[in-house]
């Protein structure tokens, strides 16, 4: 490894993105037997938590791009799980909210999904939770609002 190469064993980077990986590798394993993807649950939960989000922002909130987004909710839309309205009510926006079907299907993805979560922190203690919370905040703010200044 050169001086200025990064040190896999060392680097916080990548054991975040380690332990992103396997969230969603565990997340990805209960939600297969419901017919869901990560994406598919992102995208109810946050309809759950924000009806009328547009695609775009829906996109953002999951990670994806605009146009694997709009397949998705095209996907939705036909199995009953989400209704956007025919013409938009203001610009082109669709805003789009789940139906009692969909909000059906989340409550059982969002146990699932919950018990993954319960499982990764089992063997934190509650002020060991509270302290990783509050300093993956501080990474986030610190990438997000630092770019400039780096």
């Amino acid at each position: 490894m050169s001086q200025d190469g990064v040190d896999l064993q060392t680097s916080l980077g990548y054991l975040l993105k380690e332990a992103s990986s396997a969230l969603r590798l565990a997340m990805e394993e209960v939600l297969r037997p419901l017919g869901m993807t990560v994406t598919h649950y992102s995208c109810l939960e946050l309809l759950a938590q924000r009806p009328g989000l547009s695609n775009s922002e829906l996109a953002r909130g999951a990670f994806v791009t605009r146009q694997s987004m709009n397949v998705l909710l095209q996907t939705l839309e036909r199995e009953g799980h989400v209704t956007r309205p025919e013409q938009a009510p203001v610009g082109k926006v669709l805003p789009a909210r789940l139906t009692p079907l969909g909000r059906r299907r989340l409550e059982k993805a969002s146990a699932a999904v919950r018990s993954v979560e319960v499982r990764m922190l089992s063997g934190l203690t509650e002020t060991d939770q509270s302290g990783a919370f509050r300093i993956l905040r501080s990474m986030i703010h610190s990438l997000r609002d630092g770019a400039d200044g780096a």
